[in-house]
């Protein structure tokens, strides 16, 4: 199949069955791209630190480097357009009829699952990313004695701290763990 009608194709299915924003895609962007060997789990990882630390939606983000990868600039425009379009497309069916079944009980209940699904749909992406970061070789002594392990767990411990309690901007919370990450492995204390 052609590599373009490929990548049109796949991301117009994950902008068409995936609810809940970028996050709740990461497991069908993973499944994906692992399955067609368009990058490896941990190259996606970096760039869904990537994705998220620059300005713009996250699953735009992603499924325009994910097309250019694969497909240069034409594949970056065809990825995000096919990621990009279910959504437009729905949302304007949506936004015609949902003031009339807002109230209705079938459309609470559905919306009720949705929002449970989701949750689940980033909790799997949390354990998947986690895994990748902090177990990345897999789960054994040796992990306990890398630096990275124990740099990455209070990173992640003052990020979350410092999101939850101190309510700073998320923003922050990215550029100073990216120059943190900067300073460590200029210096030495963690490896890549």
């Amino acid at each position: 199949m052609n590599i373009f009608l490929l990548l049109f194709l796949e991301f117009f299915k994950m902008g068409a069955l995936t609810f809940g924003g970028g996050y709740a895609m990461i497991p069908f962007i993973e499944e994906t791209v692992l399955r067609h060997g368009w990058m490896t789990t941990s190259e996606l990882v970096d760039f869904i630190a990537v994705s998220e630390s620059t300005p713009g939606a996250f699953a735009v983000n992603i499924s325009t480097y994910i097309g250019s990868e694969v497909g240069g600039l034409s594949g970056s425009l065809v990825a995000t357009l096919g990621l990009v379009l279910p959504p437009f497309l729905i949302i304007i069916l949506i936004a015609k009829v949902y003031e009339k079944i807002r109230e209705n009980r079938l459309v609470q209940g559905a919306m009720m699952g949705l929002k449970a699904t989701v949750v689940g749909l980033i909790a799997a992406t949390v354990l998947s990313v986690g895994q990748e970061i902090f177990f990345s070789e897999g789960i054994n002594l040796a992990v306990f004695r890398s630096a990275n392990f124990y740099v990455s767990l209070i990173i992640f411990a003052v990020a979350l701290f410092l999101l939850l309690y101190k309510k700073l901007n998320p923003i922050l919370i990215i550029a100073g763990s990216a120059v943190v990450g900067i300073v460590l492995g200029y210096t030495g204390v963690i490896t890549v």
